[in-house]
């Protein structure tokens, strides 16, 4: 079986995550500078099997888009033109930064350790992953 891989996309970093081959488990892969994420894919994906990638779509609270979207459209649209054969596709990524740094503090890491975004992207990733594999079990 092939990994599932999902990204946290943003201005400067981007965070990534991916399940184990059995597509079980989430868990964070990297962080990367978000104008090297393209390359560091494309290299990803000549070593390891991925079925699909999962990019989380930035949504506001009333459910209208960030303004993240206009810099994750593109990305998505050349990946797309580029990979047609690993899907990519979006997943509601409201509040799993909020979320991240409370997995942060209840895993008991100090606050200089919250502050590092770049750990911070990771686990947004891996929550958007860990949302997406569950969403996929309750669906009949």
């Amino acid at each position: 079986m092939a990994r599932i891989l999902s990204i946290d996309y943003g201005k400067k970093r981007t965070g990534l995550a991916v399940t184990d081959p059995l597509q079980l488990i989430a868990g964070g892969l990297a962080t990367v500078a978000t104008h090297l994420l393209f390359d560091y894919l494309k290299d990803y994906v000549s070593r390891e099997q991925v079925e699909r990638i999962v990019i989380g779509e930035p949504k506001q609270a009333d459910g209208s888009h960030s303004e993240n979207m206009v810099r994750i459209t593109p990305f998505v649209n050349r990946w797309r033109k580029a990979y047609p054969h690993i899907p990519i596709e979006y997943y509601d990524e409201r509040f799993t930064s909020v979320l991240a740094h409370r997995a942060m503090i209840e895993g008991g890491l100090h606050k200089k350790a919250r502050q590092n975004k770049a750990l911070v992207d990771e686990i947004s990733a891996t929550i958007i992953l860990q949302d997406y594999l569950e969403s996929i079990k309750r669906k009949p």
